[in-house]
């Protein structure tokens, strides 16, 4: 018999930044990809592997059922050989609805309602229960009439007994009154009015400024009401028709926004609580909708108590508890409940229950080793973080047990405490040992020193990057010195990036917090014009405590406003908050560097002024792609054409007009030293500066970017493209303008997608904010970040009802001298490995 292949066989991967390279992928071990931010990981694991593996399985399928699933397009690569079918677990999973909760999204609750119809005790209408039997878990089993058709042993009464589908809060057990969603929403009576100061004619009617309600001023003005006097000086009578005035045509002379006047005009009058209502009705948009929820507040369902479910469905217990109670168990309180059940059992029950509870045990499992212990059934999937969603997706994956398959997985150390490394190692093991293979992109050290073996790509970002610099075992790795990852393997890396500041702060942030999810009247300072990580376990509480509590806060204080309920107290000298996340920039390759800066506003200046553009009268609009007078006629700026192939996925191709260059050739003809607007969008940073010399404004633009070691970057380079530390550090460019000295600058696990050296340019870029006078918050799993913090707050002990306190305070390596919380222990081993 023919060896099976063992490898699979990559050769001329030229996708995105990738040099032509060749590379032979392990098979059925777990391989892991390292390199710098950019340097084209994700484009090899990604862009090659995951979508051949999945493009090809795909393809075996019917041209119905393709034409049904968007295909990927098929990967810029010579050959691609002995590659199995590919899933992949990205980066970013999408945010589920607020009718997904933890229990629906690992299906655990799918099992724990067949639970309740067959091993439940039914209550009859006459208030009776009836103990688990055979017979009735029998009788649920039929099918038609006859399922679940009950007689109650004490009075004899017939009743339809509750099936699976019955504790279903997404179908038949839906709460009639919230729809299964557990919270009804009602107006927000405060936000109608924006300012009370103001007359309606300047906007005092906040909901008024939704679309196609600018002209209500006006319509109340026709019904009597003054619009030229403050709000709070109008009479009762005129703020009750603002607020509650009926829904009346007036007829009125309309002038439009483009000073149209139209007359005897029947206008609808919308109250200012109308206009809320009426647009929430009729607004399609997801970013109308949001804007229109800011008027609503949303409190717990007052029939089923935020349950979702129809109240009746809570007379029926198992293991002596009711559904909703199970429900707001955390996972790691499952398996007593499991006890409790089987104990109350007849033995000619067990086998059935063994059934049932061998697949509740299958999906309880792997959640508990991805360490979401702390983690309740009811917990609204919305809610979880990036890294809670990863993991209960990859959960899903394992319990799948199949074999043969090639796993993608971008990035699942995200949002995971240091404790909870092994038990993703243990999962990782797992579906290897199933006869898989898998393929981590990631930068935690402990994950990478686990691989069977390691593939690294660089040996810079960009252009600089694209290249197989080195691939092997851990043991060979660690001792290359070409190796980017090897001083971390092997305790030689130097983990500091900038002085720490040791100082006694000149002021502080204070604050407190009552009771507030898992938060425990939580009191404590932060320094400011420090740098300060937010640690602790997942689900510890550092997203409630500053994302949901101080950031808010800090706003709500900086406009005079009340401060959020959960907020006892607040003393900050603080005026401004800036979130800096690793979103993409942008949603389509129309933005690019120069595009997100004032680059590109200052190049078409620049050319507009050229003498040849002079004569043809071109302003500096004919220099944008995205104006059909500079666009290249073909594709409208775009670059590249969508080719619609019956029966095949659509195709794109660069433009053949243009080739790429967006722009069309009378445009191009116009020239700045030598040099067309094409030309200069080609130039990376490092290219650009000297030609930029003499023209401050742009030059300086480009030093920012240098500085934030973006340098590698092509001025015309898509946005939405760049890794999530490269967008991190852009959106960093404009704030490195300006005086700091009242700004808070918020990071949430700002490492994600970030090598160790990444890690440290982070740091270096995050000293020059802090050189300007800013405060920085980062909530951080990250040990290289938390040794470059000056103080470190660690919450804790663990999570969920776990957590919720502060359980260490001050500077992070004196706090590794004498560790006494989870993550000080963590981090005095940490830094006791490079201490050697």
């Amino acid at each position: 018999m023919d060896k099976l292949p063992s490898k699979i066989e990559v050769r001329g991967a030229k996708v995105h930044n990738l040099k032509n390279i060749d590379v032979d992928i392990p098979l059925h071990k777990f391989v892991a990809i390292s390199g710098l931010s950019g340097s084209g990981k994700s484009s090899l694991a990604m862009g090659i592997l995951y979508e051949e593996g999945s493009r090809r399985y795909l393809e075996a399928l019917s041209t119905y059922t393709r034409r049904r699933i968007k295909l990927g397009a098929q990967a810029d690569v010579q050959s691609v050989k002995h590659i199995p079918s590919a899933l992949a677990l990205k980066q970013r999973p999408s945010i589920p609805s607020e009718r997904a909760t933890v229990g629906t999204m690992s299906e655990i609750f799918n099992v724990i309602r067949l639970i309740f119809s067959r091993l439940g005790s039914p209550v009859c209408p006459n208030g009776h229960r009836l103990k688990p039997s055979l017979k009735i878990a029998e009788m649920m089993s039929q099918t038609g009439d006859q399922m679940g058709q009950l007689i109650c042993p004490v009075c004899g009464a017939k009743f339809q007994a509750f099936s699976a589908e019955d504790f279903a809060f997404n179908s038949d057990g839906a709460c009639r009154r919230c729809q299964g969603t557990g919270q009804v929403r009602a107006i927000d009576e405060s936000k109608l009015i924006g300012d009370e100061n103001l007359s309606l004619a300047d906007g005092a009617v906040a909901s008024w400024h939704l679309p196609g309600r600018n002209f209500m001023p006006s319509v109340a003005q026709q019904a009597g009401v003054r619009i030229d006097v403050p709000y709070k000086d109008l009479t009762d009578k005129e703020k009750n028709f603002v607020l509650n005035g009926p829904r009346k045509k007036y007829k009125m002379d309309f002038r439009s926004g483009t000073g149209r006047v139209f007359h005897d005009f029947n206008a609808l009058y919308e109250n200012a609580h109308e206009a809320v209502l009426e647009s929430a009705r009729t607004s399609k948009s997801a970013r109308a909708q949001k804007r229109i929820s800011e008027f609503f507040h949303y409190s717990v369902c007052p029939v089923c108590h935020g349950t979702r479910l129809r109240p009746e469905l809570l007379k029926q217990l198992a293991g002596g508890l009711n559904i909703a109670q199970v429900s707001d168990l955390t996972l790691g309180e499952l398996p007593d409940w499991k006890e409790k059940v089987l104990a109350t059992l007849p033995a000619n029950m067990n086998k059935m229950a063994a059934s049932l509870f061998q697949e509740f045990d299958d999906n309880l499992r792997p959640l508990l080793e991805l360490g979401l212990d702390y983690l309740t059934l009811s917990r609204n999937g919305n809610t979880l973080s990036t890294g809670e969603l990863q993991r209960i997706q990859l959960s899903r994956t394992l319990r799948t047990q199949t074999t043969g398959v090639l796993y993608i997985l971008d990035e699942p150390s995200i949002g995971l405490h240091p404790d909870n490394i092994n038990g993703l190692l243990n999962v990782f093991k797992e579906l290897v040992r199933q006869g898989n293979s898998l393929v981590v992109v990631d930068h935690n050290v402990d994950i990478i020193k686990a691989a069977d073996w390691i593939i690294e790509i660089g040996p810079g970002s960009g252009d600089n990057g694209g290249q197989v610099i080195d691939q092997g075992t851990p043991k060979k790795i660690a001792n290359d010195p070409q190796s980017k990852i090897g001083p971390y393997l092997n305790g030689s890396a130097d983990l500091m990036a900038r002085p720490l500041n040791n100082k006694a702060a000149a002021k502080q942030i204070d604050f407190a917090v009552k009771d507030y999810f898992n938060l425990k009247n939580v009191a404590g300072s932060l320094p400011v014009n420090r740098l300060s990580a937010i640690t602790g376990f997942s689900g510890a509480g550092k997203s409630s405590l500053i994302l949901d509590s101080l950031v808010p806060a800090i706003k709500a204080q900086s406009k005079g406003q009340p401060l959020p309920v959960q907020v006892k107290q607040l003393q900050s000298p603080l005026k401004e908050v800036v979130s800096v996340d690793a979103a993409p920039i942008g949603k389509t390759q129309r933005s690019t560097v120069a595009t997100y800066t004032s680059i590109m506003d200052n190049l078409r200046k620049l050319f507009a002024a050229q003498p040849l553009a002079k004569e043809k009268h071109y302003t500096p609009s004919y220099f944008s792609y995205n104006n059909k007078q500079g666009a290249c006629p073909n594709c409208g700026g775009a670059g590249v054409v969508t080719l619609d192939i019956q029966f095949l996925p659509d195709m794109q191709q660069v433009c053949p007009v243009c080739h790429g260059d967006r722009y069309n050739n009378t445009v191009q003809a116009v020239k700045w030293h030598g040099y067309s607007i094409v030309d200069l969008l080609k130039l990376d940073v490092r290219q650009a500066l000297p030609v930029f010399k003499d023209v401050p404004k742009i030059e300086h633009e480009l030093q920012l970017l240098q500085e934030v070691g973006l340098d590698y970057l092509h001025l015309g380079e898509s946005t939405p493209t760049l890794s999530g530390g490269e967008a991190q550090r852009l959106k960093l460019v404009k704030h490195l303008n300006h005086n700091q000295k009242t700004t808070l600058f918020v990071f949430d696990e700002p490492t994600i997608g970030l090598h160790p050296l990444d890690v440290k340019t982070l740091v270096h870029v995050l000293q020059q904010l802090l050189d300007r006078g800013a405060t920085i918050i980062a909530i951080t799993h990250d040990l290289n970040l938390i040794v470059n913090a000056d103080y470190m707050m660690d919450l804790g002990p663990r999570g969920g009802s776990k957590g919720g306190r502060i359980v260490a305070t001050g500077e992070p390596l004196k706090l590794a001298d004498q560790p006494t919380s989870l993550t000080t222990k963590y981090l005095a081993d940490y830094w006791r490995r490079f201490q050697n």
